[in-house]
């Protein structure tokens, strides 16, 4: 039974991650901003005006880059203590301060590249051979050289980041503190309401009737905000378009992606494939779960339940830590250390509570451990989420230690293959150690319906939607909540098809979504599931010379682009054959689930 959740102060400690690794106490915090302030003054002082030979570049950057290691925790900080619960008032305030600072920091730091980007490649050069440690930083600067502003320009721009990102801020407050459930009836009895239960739990609940209703209030909820939200939305594309605009940039698409060192094609192809390729499997395994649990139409608030529901294990906490130690071990000691290290020293947040923030994310600041925030619900289905996020920990555990701050983070684009790749392991693992038909189903269906329906359709639907929201702002127009329910209607029927009744509400899932105001993000998850699928099936075929050339991968961080790192582990995704073979064996999949339904229920 779903409970209301209960506030923060009273969920168990334990089941909580501690931020004291990033400061012990208020005041730590605190004297962290006034010695960055200081720092910073200090650093404009000595290298303001100066930049000019190759020297005077690496002192610059060697100093700035000191700067930075000290603002990561603190902006870390800030936002964690936040992301547990949004209407602590404390909270609030402390990432107000933070984003305060961060504005006036970043505007006073524009010089640097505003300076860089006016010298001659050949010192730049002369720079990148004295210090090849910046080379990263260096040759990404001088490609955006074309799209650098005047450095007043820039300056003002910077000073005014916090007022830009305000859409994402107003997003969650939206959508984590103004937003109150009621309780919804079904047969006379009543059930408490909220995000995390709808998306943990009744959303995917066995009881048709239930699920339904539970989908109809959650939906009805959504529709009173969609109008602010739309708006909200609408002003953080806006912004983008002006930068992109400003900047001239031929589209908001190549604004976008710059970053994500991969093209438009790329971009489209991972799009256009699934969309067309993926659509008549998903469309089966619906139909396999409408056969299963004997309903007279399958529609969209159906698509989450579970093949099996019988047959879903509940797990501890400390039962988790077994299962996914066991499924990675193939990764190595140190990793499996830092597994330890994260249930141990409390990296990561499993409590349930309110005004905490829906979904698992995994923030890992440079020269900290990582932290994990997860909603834990005792499924079997949250090992494969906890697994996912591990990924991103291992990840930049072992790229934060390998590479300098400015050259840590991979691209966007590669950022969910390290994630994944932990999901297809435990899969893998699972299966390796069980013939019981109705085991190795629920292992099947737990790696179609996470794993793959999450990256793969839930994000892929989304950047199809997003594609479409993106044109319409690239000829200048805006959008609204009618326009924004028409697109997400739009791309859920055309893959779905007549396989799915998309009923109404459906069309609102756009705003349960913060990925619209990280950039082109969602389809950057099936782009990483790709990549980790093939680098999977490799390990199980290749063993360790597969794990190594991976764990070599994670240690590059952002030295190389999304192909380079791709290739490195034995993946051209320069080619559709990586895409099509992951599209096809998804396929795979659902033919065996329903091979092995049909061998359950013969039997």
């Amino acid at each position: 039974m779903v409970k209301n959740l209960p506030n923060r102060s009273e969920v168990p400690i334990e089941e909580t991650w501690s931020l004291t690794d990033l400061f012990a106490i208020e005041k730590d915090f605190d004297a962290a901003l006034e010695g960055i302030k200081n720092e910073v003054t200090s650093f404009v002082d000595n290298h303001k005006g100066k930049i000019d030979s190759a020297s005077t570049i690496n002192d610059a950057l060697k100093t700035y880059a000191s700067i930075y290691e000290k603002i990561v925790p603190v902006g870390t900080y800030a936002s964690l203590s936040l992301s547990t619960d949004q209407t602590n008032t404390e909270a609030q305030m402390r990432a107000s301060k933070f984003g305060s600072l961060s504005a006036k920091i970043s505007s006073q730091l524009s010089f640097i590249n505003s300076e860089l980007v006016t010298l001659s490649s050949e010192v730049i050069q002369e720079a990148i051979q004295l210090s090849p440690e910046y080379e990263h930083y260096l040759t990404k600067l001088l490609i955006k050289k074309q799209y650098q502003l005047h450095p007043e320009v820039e300056k003002t721009l910077a000073a005014f980041s916090t007022t830009f990102n305000a859409p994402y801020k107003l997003y969650g407050t939206t959508k984590m503190v103004d937003l109150s459930f009621d309780n919804f009836e079904v047969d006379g009895k009543s059930y408490p309401l909220s995000y995390v239960s709808f998306e943990n739990d009744w959303e995917g609940e066995t009881d048709t009737a239930i699920r339904r209703t539970a989908f109809h209030a959650f939906s009805s909820k959504l529709k009173e905000y969609q109008h602010t939200t739309a708006v909200t939305y609408d002003m953080h594309l806006q912004i983008e378009k002006t930068n992109a605009d400003l900047r001239g940039y031929d589209s908001i698409f190549d604004y976008l992606l710059l970053d994500q060192e991969v093209d438009r094609s790329l971009y489209n192809r991972q799009i256009d494939l699934i969309t067309k390729e993926l659509a008549p499997h998903m469309r089966k395994y619906a139909k396999l779960l409408q056969k299963e649990h004997g309903l007279d139409k399958m529609t969209f608030a159906d698509l989450k339940i579970s093949l099996d529901p019988t047959y879903e294990p509940k797990i501890t906490v400390e039962e988790s830590k077994k299962y996914i130690k066991d499924a990675l071990g193939v990764m190595g000691e140190e990793y499996l250390g830092m597994v330890d290290r994260a249930y141990d020293e409390r990296w990561i947040d499993f409590a349930q509570n309110k005004g905490k923030s829906t979904g698992a994310f995994c923030s890992s600041p440079y020269g900290h451990h990582p932290y994990i925030l997860i909603s834990w619900s005792s499924k079997m289905n949250e090992v494969f989420v906890l697994a996912h996020e591990l990924g991103h920990a291992g990840h930049f555990y072992h790229s934060n230690k390998e590479q300098n701050i400015f050259n840590a983070r991979p691209s966007l684009y590669f950022i969910e293959a390290p994630s994944t790749m932990n999901e297809m392991l435990v899969a893998n693992h699972l299966l390796k150690n069980s013939n019981d038909p109705k085991f190795k189903r629920w292992v099947i269906s737990s790696i179609v319906a996470r794993t793959y329906y999450h990256n793969f359709v839930t994000h892929l639907l989304e950047a199809a939607y997003q594609r479409k929201v993106y044109e319409r702002i690239d000829q200048g127009l805006t959008v609204n909540a009618d326009i924004l329910n028409e697109y997400k209607r739009e791309v859920l029927e055309d893959f779905w098809g007549d396989s799915v009744e998309i009923n109404e509400g459906a069309e609102l899932t756009w705003m349960r979504q913060p990925h619209y105001y990280m950039g082109l993000y969602p389809y950057t998850y099936s782009a990483g599931l790709t990549i980790s699928t093939q680098v999977s099936r490799r390990i199980l075929s290749e063993g360790q010379t597969a794990v190594d050339e991976w764990i070599d991968v994670l240690k590059a961080g952002g030295t190389k682009s999304p192909a380079e790192l791709a290739q490195m582990a034995g993946v051209d995704i320069t080619t559709e054959e990586p895409l099509r073979d992951t599209i096809s064996y998804i396929g795979s999949l659902i033919d065996e689930l329903i091979a092995l339904t049909d061998e359950i229920n013969q039997n």
